[in-house]
């Protein structure tokens, strides 16, 4: 095995496995984020801290994590298209992918964030609905009479008062809409996952090149971490609204 081919196995190993911790870390936020997105003006909840303890009282600790067997399953796969994508890309358009090119670097961001939705667009799709179950079941605990703007926004006749698996909604949405019916949402879904990555990805590497050492020429494990995290966060923050439009198809 060659050393790019070792160094892009131990990027796609790596990526996988700060997937899976992602999500276990930050998946009640995501969770409250799903459901703040998606109340439609009817104020269930006052803000992230009064929704994940409604949701803790109501579903119990394990409720703050609805939908993340999706995730954690799906999360591996997409990390690895989107990581190979990208050098795949650097590679194409930049000599040796390693010079340091704006343009070429937002372009091959692009490109990974093109294919990533392959595997992020059925993901959310699923993990949205399994997030959203807990709301859409409150009124139909409260009241037997529950009014029909709080039906399930996409599986159609699967009914979601009743506590829905991956599995059940996939095959409801594959039996009554074909295989379209998992990637409904697709444009908005590359409205914010292209836009991400062409921000992400140039922005951790030339931050992290600020912390490459002459003698080792890498960065430090902090630095890099460091790195990842403000451009993550700033990715984040500039493709929130087109994440909300997400939630709402």
């Amino acid at each position: 095995m060659s050393n790019q081919d070792l160094s892009i196995a131990a990027k796609l190993i790596n990526g996988g496995v700060a997937g899976l911790v992602g999500v276990t870390c930050v998946f009640p936020i995501d969770l409250a984020k799903t459901r703040l997105q998606n109340q439609h003006g009817k104020d269930m909840y006052k803000g992230m801290i009064d929704c994940l303890m409604k949701t803790a009282r109501a579903e119990g600790f394990l409720g703050m994590y609805r939908g993340a067997a999706v995730n954690l399953t799906l999360v591996t796969p997409e990390k690895a298209i989107k990581l190979a994508a990208n050098d795949f890309f650097r590679q194409l358009l930049m000599e040796d992918g390693m010079q340091r090119n704006l343009k070429m670097e937002m372009l091959a961001g692009c490109g990974a964030g093109m294919c990533q939705v392959v595997v992020t667009c059925p993901m959310e799709m699923l993990k949205i609905q399994l997030q959203d179950a807990g709301r859409l079941a409150a009124p139909h605990q409260s009241s037997t009479s529950a009014p029909s703007s709080s039906r399930s926004y996409t599986t159609g006749s699967a009914s979601t008062h009743k506590r829905p698996s991956a599995t059940l909604i996939a095959w409801e949405l594959l039996r009554t809409q074909g295989l379209a019916g998992l990637y409904k949402g697709l444009g908005a879904t590359l409205l914010r996952d292209i836009p991400f990555s062409i921000i992400y990805f140039p922005m951790f590497a030339n931050l992290n090149n600020l912390g490459v050492h002459e003698l080792t020429g890498k960065a430090s494990f902090a630095h890099s971490f460091m790195s990842g995290c403000i451009a993550g966060s700033l990715a984040a923050v500039a493709v929130t609204p087109l994440d909300g439009k997400y939630g709402r198809i």
